[in-house]
């Protein structure tokens, strides 16, 4: 078990990651498609994810990459670095600035239960073109595994941005620690993550802690091994379905666009508003001064095709607008 103790101060510095991060995406993504799951939401993905590694030149590069992300136990911190919070670039940059200690140490580390590549021996030293290469498969990977989906994952994250931005808003930052259930247990100033893979104590010491909501993440949250380093908690968000096959570059499968034609009318046009931040079924009904049973007939067919998501908690359903509906919207 994981326990992350908070003082005051850190109460009041911890908050959620605006989006998805990039890196904790990419890096938990290596993992579970080497890894042993056979989650069926996941399943297309892995299969379509591994076609076109076998299909591209470029996957040789990628050796370091996949070898330093396990599908179990340890893999480096440097790898996720905070700076990845502004974006994939910022990030990537930050992973080819990481000092040579912090290399040789993370590196060494993973070498005491993996086998790693000749190349890993250079990293260790800090070497600037293996550096380079190693970020040049990041974003090879990206193009590859992560970007045809990355409007599903954003939908994720950000539905499940709404449902923390109201625990935050009924009951403070303790509300929002304490919706972090079943995974974790918020009393007594102790978040404890449960099923952790062994006995840790994370004492904040008034850093706060960043919360990152996550696609890619297994059941089991994940937090850096440094304890020196920025405190993050990287959790589990409702996949929503899992990852369907783009369609068109959009993220939209061919399902969701024969179900996009019967989006004609004004009533579903305001659904899809209502739902900008956030918004219940009972709420729906409340604002546009329609029966519970249409509003939620209306928010099915906006989720068919692919313009809401849908996150059930206990007693109520909570309809996001994906990025794609927010795009409809603003057209």
């Amino acid at each position: 078990m994981l326990r992350i103790y908070f003082t005051g101060e850190d109460i009041l510095r911890t908050r959620v990651a605006p989006a998805p991060d990039p890196l904790w995406e990419l890096v938990l993504s290596l993992h579970l498609l080497q890894g042993r799951s056979r989650d069926p939401l996941m399943s297309t993905w892995r299969r379509s994810v591994t076609r076109r590694l076998s299909q591209d030149t470029a996957a040789d590069q990628m050796r370091l990459l996949f070898a330093l992300n396990p599908p179990r136990g340890y893999f480096p911190d440097f790898l996720t670095p905070y700076e990845s919070v502004s974006g994939f670039d910022a990030g990537l940059d930050a992973v080819r600035s990481t000092p040579a200690p912090m290399l040789r140490r993370d590196v060494a580390l993973l070498a005491g239960a993996n086998p790693l590549p000749a190349s890993a021996s250079a990293l260790a030293r800090g070497e600037t073109e293996v550096l380079a290469q190693l970020t040049r498969s990041m974003e090879q990977y990206r193009d590859l595994a992560i970007s045809p989906y990355w409007p599903r994952i954003q939908a994720a994250v950000e539905a499940d941005r709404n449902r923390r931005a109201r625990a935050l808003l009924d009951g403070g930052v303790e509300g929002l620690l304490a919706s972090l259930r079943p995974a974790m247990r918020w009393a007594s100033g102790v978040l404890e993550v449960r099923d952790y893979p062994h006995s840790r104590e994370l004492h904040l010491e008034g850093r706060g802690l960043l919360l990152v909501p996550s696609f890619f993440c297994a059941r089991t949250p994940v937090a850096l091994l440094d304890p020196a380093l920025p405190p993050v908690l990287v959790y589990p968000v409702d996949r929503l379905g899992g990852l369907a096959p783009a369609g068109g570059g959009d993220g939209v499968p061919a399902a969701g666009r024969d179900a996009l034609a019967a989006l004609l009318g004004r009533t579903r046009a305001a659904v899809l508003e209502a739902s900008t931040d956030g918004c219940t079924t009972g709420e729906v009904a409340r604002r546009l001064d329609i029966s519970a049973a249409a509003a939620s007939q209306h928010a099915t067919v906006l989720r068919n095709a692919g313009l809401l998501v849908s996150q059930r908690d206990r007693n109520t359903v909570l309809h996001t607008i994906t990025p794609l509906g927010r795009a409809v919207l603003n057209a």
